[in-house]
């Protein structure tokens, strides 16, 4: 924390280099952010870009009393709200199933295609999400963001917080258990696939 104010203090003054240290230590959980708001790599590249350029010219106004972390993210998690109302788009409860731990670090090849499929579908429920309940769902589960974090980030009541999370959780939850039996076929096909016949 010392450092990190230390640096952010510089690029305050005006410092090139202290703003180019920050960037660089804060740009994956940005880059993760926005790829998980708008799941395309170059839309994600694309945006973190966009938020340090937001986050450069608004530094002089940042409250020192915030969460640097907190503030970058709620930038990002705002400009990939915007960008997905630019297009147009619109992602179980999720606490009652697994697809969020932590998977097994030397899983077998079943085990990775399993994983692998369940992600692009977490995936395609984060898509279905309107911008700003997706960018709650992916601050309080990937970022471990409080709902009071969440609140300031998105400029939305505690109530509201905990009433969009409430809302997407059933409804991941309901595709979720709707999707599942279409994921194992795939993935029973894939095997049949593989397998050689003797």
């Amino acid at each position: 924390m010392q450092e990190e104010s230390f640096w952010l203090e510089r690029a305050q003054m005006g410092d090139d280099e202290a703003f180019a240290y920050l960037v660089e230590s804060y740009q994956r959980p940005v880059y993760n952010l926005c790829y998980r708001m708008l799941g395309e790599e170059n839309d994600a590249e694309d945006a973190a870009q966009e938020t340090f350029l937001r986050a450069y010219r608004s530094l002089k106004r940042y409250d020192g009393s915030r969460s640097f972390p907190t503030w970058l993210l709620s930038i990002a998690a705002h400009h990939c709200i915007d960008q997905l109302r630019k297009r147009r788009m619109s992602v179980i409860s999720i606490d009652e199933h697994d697809f969020l731990e932590i998977p097994d670090e030397n899983p077998g090849p079943e085990a990775k295609l399993h994983r692998s499929m369940e992600q692009a579908l977490v995936h395609g429920l984060l898509a279905d999400l309107n911008p700003t309940d997706r960018a709650a769902v992916v601050m309080y589960y990937w970022y471990d963001f409080s709902y009071e974090e969440i609140g300031k980030a998105l400029s939305l009541t505690l109530s509201a917080v905990k009433s969009r999370l409430h809302r997407a959780r059933r409804s991941m939850a309901e595709e979720w258990i709707k999707r599942q039996p279409k994921v194992k076929a795939e993935g029973r096909e894939y095997q049949r696939e593989r397998t050689p016949a003797f």
